[in-house]
């Protein structure tokens, strides 16, 4: 299982956001830049965070975007999911997939348990993982130390 580069992006953008001062409007090519993220692909990974709440927008001279919701009240795993739906290593792996598992028999599925189990698994520590713990932790490393 892989998260998308779109969630991945979106994690990355969210971040940058949530490093800096919450009334500051961040412009799309100053995050692509800082975040090493194509412009083109930002822009629809920001329209469909302003569209679902996350962000706000301004248009015009010092536009940009800010966040409307708190870091700390955002999950990793709301954003992944938000991206790219639900966490799943195999269809099966969903109480309701629109996918039909594949095995031989799908009422005794082998793989099924331990699918469950793994979704199970990266939904708790995504879900307890926050925006701003991880800015958090992202800053904490960029210390400098000396020793004198």
């Amino acid at each position: 299982m892989r998260i998308s580069r779109k969630a991945e992006y979106a994690l990355r953008a969210l971040l940058l956001l949530a490093r800096d001062n919450p009334d500051k409007v961040h412009q799309i090519h100053e995050l692509s830049a800082a975040g090493r993220i194509p412009v083109k692909f930002l822009e629809q990974i920001l329209l469909t965070l302003r569209n679902r709440g996350i962000l706000t927008s301004k248009r015009g001279v010092g536009g940009g975007y800010t966040l409307k919701r708190r870091p700390s009240e955002m999950t990793v795993l709301e954003i992944i999911e938000l991206m790219d739906g639900p966490i799943a290593p195999l269809p099966c792996a969903l109480d309701k997939s629109l996918e039909v598992c594949t095995c031989a028999d799908p009422a005794f599925c082998s793989l099924q348990p331990l699918m469950r189990e793994a979704r199970q698994q990266l939904c708790e520590l995504f879900g307890s993982r926050t925006i701003q713990e991880l800015a958090d932790a992202a800053r904490d490393r960029n210390v400098m130390v000396f020793d004198i």
